[in-house]
């Protein structure tokens, strides 16, 4: 009997388990390591932080789901991965064995890397549940004494959807409080351009949230450098597009909620300290293949957001690339494909899509994008907006969290986008 172990229950981690028994029935042994019980939507952040949800709201107990897949779960958390015995160190001593290993951990947010930034420091964050939760306590505090208002992604950050989502979930809260008069808003961003996206844009989407923020009356700066955060204010250094100094601004704000950089996760490095060679790069991101598998070490798969993929373009101020929901999804089928066939002594084949599909709530309105494959030249490159992506979104998060608590192995991203962009093709919005 073969052992998967599977690092994380989130986003990547919760759909490789059931993907995995599914694929495997009950003749393999799955243990899923996290270091909470509880999955997180992510996706809804953006909503708790202006209040639209509860944390509870976009929560599920996996202490009640995994059981019924006959799935072991510990929350006791990796403190260190070694590789090269197939073993795993936990944080409460113990050890744990592997025949085949799954590293879905997502990132480490990088908030020490920039002076002020983080919500243990002067800003806010909606990058976990727990921050924004916190995030939605200070919201309330704003609210009441409304002021300057900064929002965006720094250097090196690679997500940059829920960035704009959430300035324009501000916009929309603020306008339906009365106050949005009182609240100037700048949107500061290491892209080169809006709508880039960590992408070199996909489809109009420069044009889109450029008229979209006009329309909204807010200001940004693109190819930024976050310097320094405080409580009153924020200091950027604009550069221009051979990466010589443009102007330095410091802005004044009440309220800033920035996306960090991500790095890998501390259970990636070694004794000393040091990022595991020929499992990870510089930065921490686990190193894969084609097919999601390590190249060094051949048992080890990786998916989601901890996965290396190189920038699309060189930018002036560095950004990353985005794994959205779509594209980890494709990973998790292809892992979970390659992992049976491997087990049945066949070799691993499958590979992932990579496409990028995103649903970008405004509130009023939104921002939905596709690019297929992620990486140019693209077979289809298409940015629609509308009402539709609003309800769109509010839909598939129902869909995921009825999904993830009857432990469904059922495709989520994937068939429930592919749906609605099917409807949207039929009024002619969505690309055929």
């Amino acid at each position: 009997m073969a052992k998967i172990v599977i690092i994380g229950a989130g986003i990547g981690g919760v759909p490789m388990a059931f993907e995995l028994r599914h694929a495997l029935g009950r003749d393999s042994e799955i243990l899923v390591i996290a270091e909470s019980p509880w999955f997180q939507f992510v996706p809804s952040n953006p909503w708790v932080a202006v209040q639209w949800r509860k944390p509870e709201d976009i929560k599920v107990d996996l202490r009640e789901v995994f059981p019924k897949l006959g799935i072991r779960f510990s929350t006791a958390g990796v403190k260190r991965v070694d590789p090269d015995r197939n073993a795993l160190e936990l944080n409460d001593g113990s050890t744990e064995s592997y025949d085949y290993l799954v590293i879905a951990t997502g990132p480490k947010l990088a908030f020490d890397e920039i002076e002020g930034l983080g919500p243990q420091a002067a800003t806010q964050s909606i990058c976990h549940v727990d921050h924004a939760a916190g995030a939605s306590q200070r919201w309330t505090e704003f609210c009441n004494n409304p002021g300057p208002m900064v929002v965006g992604a720094v250097q090196g950050a690679s997500c940059f959807g829920p960035a704009y989502e959430f300035a324009l979930l501000a916009v929309t809260d603020l306008r339906n409080r009365k106050i949005r008069d009182r609240v100037p808003m700048t949107f500061v961003t290491s892209e080169p351009y809006i709508g880039h996206l960590g992408l070199g844009g996909v489809g109009d989407t420069k044009g889109l949230l450029e008229s979209i923020m006009r329309d909204r009356d807010i200001k940004w700066i693109t190819n930024a450098k976050v310097d320094r955060v405080t409580a009153e204010a924020v200091e950027v250094t604009e550069l221009n597009d051979d990466g010589s100094v443009k102007r330095t601004h410091k802005l004044p704000s009440s309220f800033t909620m920035f996306i960090p950089a991500f790095r890998g996760v501390d259970c990636l490095k070694d004794e000393a300290g040091k990022w595991i060679e020929g499992l990870v790069n510089p930065r921490g991101f686990v190193l894969i293949d084609s097919t999601q598998r390590n190249p060094k070490y051949r048992n080890v798969f990786a998916v989601g957001v901890c996965t290396a993929i190189p920038p699309v373009e060189q930018t002036p101020v560095p950004v990353g690339v985005p794994k959205t929901g779509y594209m980890i999804e494709s990973m998790v089928t292809a892992t979970a494909n390659n992992i049976r066939d491997l087990i049945a002594g066949k070799e691993a084949r499958h590979q992932p899509t990579w496409n990028a599909v995103c649903l970008a709530d405004f509130g009023d309105s939104g921002v939905a994008f596709m690019a297929l494959p992620q990486i140019p030249p693209r077979n289809v490159n298409w940015s629609g907006q509308g009402y539709w992506v609003h309800l769109a979104k509010v839909a598939f998060e129902k869909y995921f969290l009825r999904k993830v608590r009857a432990g469904s192995s059922e495709p989520g991203f994937e068939k429930y986008i592919m749906k609605v962009m099917g409807v949207e093709r039929l009024r002619g919005t969505a690309p055929r």
